[in-house]
C-alpha cells in the first residue's frame, strides 16, 4: 500500500540517521523507536529511567497527535531496555500508567546499550487508525 503521510519531529537525528519518526501506510502508523529527545533534538535524562520513560511516552504522544490518534489505537509496542532486570518493575509501572486499561501486544527486549550514552529505554509501536471512508 502507498505511503500516505510521513512525520518528523524536525530534529537533527532524523537527517543524520536518515529516518522518519512515523510513516502511515494505509490504516497503519509505524512509529520509529522514540526516546528521550527534547524539542531541539537533544538527548535528556542520562541514566534516569523514569524521566526517560516519561519523555519517551510524551514523544509517542506527539506522533499520535499528528495523526489524530490515541493511545488506545496502539496495537503493539516494542520496548528496548538497558539493564532490564533492574528496570523491569519501573517498565511495568510506566506501561500501566501510560496505557491505563488498554492492553496492546508488547515485547520487552533487554539490551546492552542504545544510541546515546546513558540512554536506557527506546519504544517503537504500531498504531491502527483506519483511514476515513
Amino acid at each position: 500500500m502507498a505511503t500516505t503521510d510521513v512525520y518528523h519531529h524536525g530534529v537533527q537525528a532524523e537527517s543524520d540517521f536518515g529516518y522518519a519518526q512515523a510513516v502511515r501506510s494505509g490504516g497503519l502508523i509505524h512509529v520509529s523507536g522514540q526516546l528521550a529527545l527534547d524539542a531541539a533534538g537533544a538527548f535528556r535524562h542520562a541514566d534516569d529511567f523514569a524521566a526517560q520513560l516519561g519523555l519517551t511516552y510524551a514523544n509517542i504522544d506527539k506522533v499520535l497527535a499528528h495523526y489524530g490518534a490515541t493511545r488506545n489505537q496502539i496495537v503493539s509496542q516494542t520496548l528496548y531496555v538497558v539493564d532490564l532486570r533492574r528496570h523491569a518493575t519501573a517498565t511495568a509501572e510506566g506501561n500501566l500508567a501510560y496505557f491505563g486499561a488498554h492492553r496492546p501486544a508488547s515485547t520487552v527486549v533487554g539490551v546492552t546499550e542504545l544510541t546515546f550514552p546513558g540512554q536506557v529505554v527506546e519504544i517503537a509501536c504500531l498504531v491502527d487508525q483506519p483511514l476515513p471512508a
